[in-house]
This record gives structure tokens, C-alpha cells and sequence, in this order.
């Protein structure tokens, strides 16, 4: 990897005790950690790690983390399948800390590419709504499309600065995550070229700037007694415990709860912060209007006909069409006119008249065991392939659209005619031959 700044190293040498330099020094010159988290909403832990081979040792402080050797665990037919998703493990480090219940609201507030929220997302399990939003488009689409892949029905996905959301969600969320962007010192081993290219003394400074804007905003859409953790991927005391130390000068009404630094040379991952607190004055709540279900009788017809066809388990929800685009609502689902909206729910698929074509959002949303007509082919069954690629494959399954699996997790649609299954996997997701 390329040289530690002359600047970082003198700044960690005020930071660590002498006796530690040597160690926290040398772990540079040793390869990162790597690490993957088991998607519980697509099967019991034991079930999702009978068919993972790659999987090595737990990772301490996430229950359904794993520690990998493997280099490019992406390119597996599980993880099209969303049964894992590959995250450092100290990243894995904050979601825990908010100690989600079911039925609550929650925002990761800077949220791409998803790794943490998606953690929350199985926290919830399905009960309660989980916002997840990022300001920089590209990566709100990046964001989108990992929801999707982890089969989350109970997400909105959101493309909004702070300062547009606290004007509307004023004390709405009983648990809000704030992993900030940061100058990203403990990434330094993982991601040497970016992270070390772009870091400066001068980008410290203005990271703990835009940190200390996004918790006061973050701040303001807590409830009274909600919990917030804020984390980092930076060693800067600036951006870490003086951030928290600022914070609570100005923010009285919250309590640190606890704060943590891991340390690479300490654990078994990249350096992280984390911050726990909790909301203890009184916090004034802005009236949020629920969406109320919006389809014509016709749409709903038609999905219900598919529905009745396809599928062994009806999806009990709200149904909302946008355009020839419908929708199943997550429970109590908030108005969202006027905010930049990439996902809402479970795109179920698009009604064409009186025809309607299934999403892969909801092919990712599904389990083999609710759909009728389900091809499932094993890991290593060259069709699997194949369909990654886009190509039309054969099965035995019955006529129509149907269910194509791994090992019994959804990959994605197939039509079936005669034992010829004509590939409906997303051209955009397709594997390069």
C-alpha cells in the first residue's frame, strides 16, 4: 500500500500510548480483514450457513456476521440471491448498538451503500418501517438496489439532504443511525488508494464540519427517549470524541449513553467509532400524514389474479400504483409527496391493462415456499449460470411465470412454455460471460 502521511502517523503517535505504536504500525502491512452478514429475512441463521461454505469464524459483536478468506465473494449465486451481504466487520460494529425493536421507526440517515441499514432491516424483521436515505443520487441508486437484492418489504428508500427531512419528520423516529462520511483513517488498509488519496488535515476539518450539520439535523427527527449512535470510519479526534464532546455542549437534551474507538491492531477488523445517546428533553413533533392506499380496482384485479395464479401465501398490504407501477405499502407507511422517493415497499410489478408483469423486486421479497411454480436448481447446476447471464434455460416446471432458485432462494422470474424457461432476470444485474 502506498506511505502513511507523515501528518496521520504524528497524529496517531499523540493519539496511542508509545508501547502500541509498533503494533498499530505494523497491521498495516498486513492484508484486511474481510467479512460477510447472514440476511436473516431470507432464512434461519443455521439454514443460510449450511449453504455457505466460505464461511469462517463469528465476528464478536454481530450475531450473524461471519469472517471470510475468499476474495470475490460477489460473484457467488447466493449472494444474487440476498442471503448475505459482504461488509468489513468492524462496520458491523454500530446497527447493534441502536438495539432495534420490532415495530419501531428507523432512519439510517446517511445510509449508502446499505450495509448498515440492511442490518437494521433485519432487526425489524419485517415489523415496523425502516427509512434509509443518501443524498448523492448515484449512490441512493446503489442503495436501492441492495434493498431490493436483501428482499426488504418494509423499506422506504429516500435521495434528501438532512436539513428537507427534519423539516418534515420532526421527533418520528424512535431510533436514528448516523454512520457520517468521515476522512475514512481506518479504512487506510482496506481501501489504500482512495482513502489515502483523498486525505488531508484540511479534509478532517471540513468532514467534522459536515458531521456536526448532519447530527443537528439528525437530531431534531429523534423522539423523546429514541436512541441515536453515531459512527465513523476515522481515528480523528476531531470527528470522534470531540465531535461528541461538541455535541453534547450543544445538544442538552441528549445523554451519552457510551463510546467506543476499534483499533486494528486491537480486533479483528478496520477502525471504527461508535457513540451511543439517547433524547431526554421534551421534543416537538411535526404532524406526519400516512399514505392511504391508492390503486384502481382494476390494478388491484389484475395483481390479484397473478397473486391467485402465482403465488401459495397473498401479500397482506396496501397496494399503491404510480404510473403502471404498483406497490405494496409497508404498515403505516408515511406520506411521501414532495420528497425524492426511489423505493417504497415492494415494487410487486407493473399493470399493463388488464395484464399484469411481475417485479424482481418481489421475486426478491419472496420465499420459494410462497410461490406455486418454483424451479430450483443447486449451486453448481450450470443453468444457474446461465440464467445469472440472461439466458433462456430449460426445467421441469409448469407453464407461466415462475420462481427461479438456488437452492430454494429466489434469484428471480422465469416464463415457462413447455419445459423452455425464458429469462427474466434484470438486464442491469446480469453476470458478464
Amino acid at each position: 500500500m502506498r506511505r502513511l502521511p507523515e501528518a496521520f502517523i504524528s497524529e496517531m503517535k499523540k493519539q496511542l500510548p508509545e508501547t502500541e505504536w509498533e503494533a498499530f504500525f505494523a497491521i498495516y502491512e498486513n492484508p484486511p480483514k474481510k467479512g460477510v452478514r447472514l440476511n436473516v429475512l431470507k432464512g434461519g441463521r443455521d439454514e443460510l450457513k449450511s449453504v455457505l461454505p466460505f464461511l469462517k469464524e463469528p465476528v464478536p459483536w454481530e450475531e450473524n456476521g461471519f469472517y471470510v478468506e475468499e476474495e470475490k465473494v460477489g460473484g457467488s449465486p447466493y449472494h444474487f440471491a440476498g442471503i448475505f451481504y459482504s461488509q468489513e466487520p468492524s462496520a458491523m460494529s454500530a446497527a447493534p448498538l441502536l438495539e432495534v425493536k420490532q415495530g419501531e421507526r428507523v432512519l439510517d440517515l446517511c445510509s449508502a451503500p446499505g450495509g448498515k441499514g440492511t442490518q437494521l432491516a433485519c432487526a425489524l424483521n419485517g415489523e415496523g418501517l425502516i427509512v434509509l436515505n443518501e443524498p448523492v443520487q448515484s449512490r441512493a441508486k446503489i442503495l436501492s438496489q441492495n434493498v431490493e437484492r436483501m428482499g426488504i418489504r418494509n423499506a422506504v428508500v429516500l435521495n434528501e439532504y438532512p436539513e428537507t427531512l427534519s423539516e418534515k419528520f420532526g421527533g418520528y423516529f424512535d431510533k436514528i443511525l448516523i454512520d457520517a462520511p468521515c476522512s475514512g483513517e481506518g479504512m487506510f488498509r482496506k481501501n489504500a488508494e482512495a482513502a489515502l488519496g483523498e486525505w488531508s488535515l484540511e479534509n478532517v476539518a471540513l468532514c467534522a464540519k459536515r458531521q456536526e450539520y448532519i447530527l443537528r439535523e439528525g437530531t431534531k427527527m429523534l423522539r423523546q427517549g429514541g436512541r441515536l449512535v453515531y459512527s465513523t470510519c476515522t481515528f480523528s479526534e476531531s470527528e470522534d470524541e470531540g465531535q461528541v464532546r461538541n455535541y453534547l455542549q450543544e445538544h442538552p437534551e441528549m445523554r451519552l449513553v457510551w463510546q467506543e474507538k476499534l483499533y486494528p491492531h486491537k480486533i479483528g477488523g478496520e477502525g471504527h467509532f461508535c457513540a451511543v445517546f439517547e433524547k431526554t428533553g421534551e421534543v416537538e413533533t411535526a404532524y406526519v400524514r400516512e399514505m392511504k392506499e391508492f390503486a384502481p380496482k382494476a390494478a388491484q384485479d389484475a395483481y390479484r389474479a397473478f397473486e391467485k395464479t402465482c403465488l401459495s401465501t397473498p401479500i397482506e398490504s396496501k397496494l399503491h400504483l404510480a404510473g403502471e407501477t404498483l406497490y405494496a405499502l409497508p404498515e403505516g407507511v408515511f406520506d411521501w409527496k414532495g420528497l425524492k422517493t426511489l423505493r417504497v415497499g415492494v415494487r410487486l410489478g407493473e399493470w399493463k391493462g388488464s395484464r399484469f408483469e411481475p417485479s424482481h423486486s418481489l421475486a426478491m421479497a419472496l420465499k420459494s415456499e410462497e410461490c406455486k411454480n418454483v424451479l430450483s436448481l443447486s449451486c453448481d447446476d450450470i443453468r444457474i449460470e446461465s440464467y445469472l447471464q440472461g439466458e433462456l434455460i430449460r426445467g421441469e416446471v409448469a407453464n407461466g411465470w415462475c420462481l427461479v432458485c438456488v437452492d430454494n432462494f429466489p434469484l428471480g422470474w422465469g416464463k415457462a412454455v413447455n419445459g423452455a424457461v425464458k429469462n427474466h432476470f434484470p438486464k442491469g444485474l446480469r453476470k458478464m460471460r
